[in-house]
């Protein structure tokens, strides 16, 4: 616990970050329909976030190495403050899109200065606690910000206000660390084709998860408000998804320790898209059986791109995992990007009913590709890595359980 205690600024700082941004990504879904914007438009506003993620990938680490860590953490998280109030200033699409195109970008940069940091300073004995430890901030916060939208009324200008102070005041605790700045080495993605060749199973499912979780962060909130929950329904929607993925992935990882990963994945994928289409009848009855079906739906789906993570690292070699994740990453990203296009024009031309359809679509066929490329390359079960809980940030998350690192530690 001791060594932990250094770390705390960062994760204090993460937690802070989180609430802010996990806050706004909710909130610009309801104030969006107040506003007047129709389904597709807040469909393009939320994959641009996805498609500023992909760009801040390569361009964060060049930030970094420009200015260092804490300069670095300083102007992405100034930038993604001054967006979080102009989009209270400034209610027009496009001015929407471009700003959340700048706090995809940012918020990739400043998953990497913090990932990169911890890893830095992690001792190999107590990697996986810190891994776990960043991971349940990064779910946590996230889950406790959809609360925040009880505060006050979204159609104001005081929940802009909070996420921007929450934002603001992850700069404090990382300022203020004593911790020594890290060097930032250049991290090369394999192709995707050799990555297709070897883990075909793992780009199938992140790609295809990307279409689904992309379209869950971009519309989840914009469906359960169409469908009137509530404000208060709203964030106890987003509440339960995020609690869910939280408390099911240590069980679904553990048993695809000792199970092929890629038969696992696509039982996996069919239940949530089994659950997505409970999701359709839940609504007629009331808010407490959407609640449940979701907390179930978001521990299934949320557990398909770190299923997608532990696939890759078995069928890679060590020194080509971190690379591996970053192309990985791409891939998921690529299908966050499109995926809330194509389901807010079908939630504007058919209906709320199609955003549920949509998951349980991508899932079915997720579920049918993960069967087939299983039976053509079985696992080796007996030399599959252990499972580990985590969600999509950056590349450098992988880092900071580098087998490489562990093997060193063993010698």
């Amino acid at each position: 616990m001791a060594q932990l205690l250094p770390l705390a600024s960062l994760l204090l700082g993460v937690a802070f970050l989180l609430l802010g941004s996990g806050l706004l990504g909710t909130l610009l879904a309801v104030r969006g329909g107040i506003v007047g914007f129709d389904c597709q438009t807040l469909g393009i506003i939320g994959s641009m976030y996805f498609v500023g993620f992909l760009a801040g990938t390569y361009l964060g680490p060049m930030m970094l190495r420009r200015v260092g860590h804490v300069r670095a953490f300083a102007f992405f998280t100034v930038a993604i403050a001054c967006a979080t109030l102009l989009h209270e200033l400034v209610a027009s699409a496009w001015v929407w899109s471009l700003l959340r195109l700048i706090t995809g970008m940012a918020m990739v940069g400043l998953y990497t200065t913090i990932e990169s940091w911890l890893n830095s300073h992690a001792a190999p004995e107590q990697r996986s606690r810190i891994f776990a430890s960043y991971m349940a901030v990064n779910l946590g916060s996230l889950a406790l910000a959809q609360q925040l939208l009880h505060w006050s009324d979204p159609g104001q200008h005081v929940l802009f206000s909070v996420a921007a102070l929450c934002i603001c005041a992850a700069v404090m605790p990382v300022a203020a660390t004593r911790l020594a700045q890290p060097h930032v080495e250049d991290v090369h993605s394999i192709g995707l084709k050799t990555l297709y060749d070897r883990a075909p199973v793992a780009c199938a499912a992140a790609l295809l998860s990307g279409f689904s979780q992309g379209a869950f962060w971009g519309l989840g909130a914009v469906w359960a408000h169409t469908i009137e929950l509530g404000t208060s329904g709203v964030a106890w929607f987003m509440t339960m998804a995020i609690v869910g993925g939280a408390l099911f992935q240590w069980p679904i990882g553990q048993l695809t320790n000792h199970l092929d990963r890629g038969h696992v994945i696509s039982v996996v994928a069919l239940a949530a898209a089994l659950l997505s289409g409970g999701l359709l009848f839940a609504t007629d009855y009331g808010l407490g059986a959407v609640l449940v079906v979701t907390l179930l739906y978001g521990g299934f789906a949320f557990a398909l791109y770190p299923l997608a993570v532990a696939r890759m690292m078995d069928r890679l070699d060590r020194r080509e995992i971190i690379s591996g994740c970053g192309s990985l990453l791409l891939l998921h990203g690529i299908g966050a990007a499109i995926g809330p296009i194509i389901a807010g024009s079908l939630m504007l031309h058919v209906g709320p009913p199609s955003l549920p359809a949509w998951f349980a679509g991508i899932e079915i066929l997720l579920a049918a590709v993960a069967w087939q490329l299983s039976r053509r390359a079985p696992a080796d079960i007996a030399h599959q890595t252990n499972f580990t809980p985590m969600m999509r940030t950056s590349p450098s998350a992988i880092e900071i359980l580098d087998p490489e690192h562990e093997a060193g530690a063993a010698r």
